[in-house]
């Protein structure tokens, strides 16, 4: 499975932005789609995942101000971020991980990523 990320990129405090991931591959072999992300000098840490019957977990930093939605036809998943804060700021990765791989919140290992895509908040 590869893994493309875009949509990153400079917005100001308050603004939105729309990553998306367009995924290629043994696509139907994957169960879990995530994205992550990673603040320079800090652990990588979990944004948003949905699993392919559609549940969704959010990581406490972005709840209630992002969306994690998958478009099975196009094997795209796309994450709306809202109200983002300067803290936002990291390169964001989009990872997936198959069927028959136990995936928990604290987990950071996944069966493939993205190169990732940045996204700088400005004050």
């Amino acid at each position: 499975v590869q893994l493309q990320a875009s949509g990153g990129g400079l917005v100001q405090a308050g603004g939105s932005l729309k990553l998306a991931c367009v995924a290629s591959g043994s696509v139907p072999n994957i169960n879990i789609w995530g994205w992550y992300r990673q603040a320079p000098g800090k652990q990588r840490e979990l944004v948003a995942v949905i699993s392919s019957s559609g549940n969704t977990v959010y990581g406490d930093s972005v709840k209630g101000r992002s969306t994690i939605s998958k478009d099975k036809d196009k094997n795209t998943v796309n994450l709306q971020l809202n109200s983002l804060k300067p803290e936002d700021t990291a390169v964001y990765y989009c990872a997936a991980l198959n069927f028959g791989g136990a995936w928990y919140p604290t987990r950071r290992e996944m069966d493939y990523w993205g190169e990732g895509t940045q996204v700088t908040v400005l004050q």
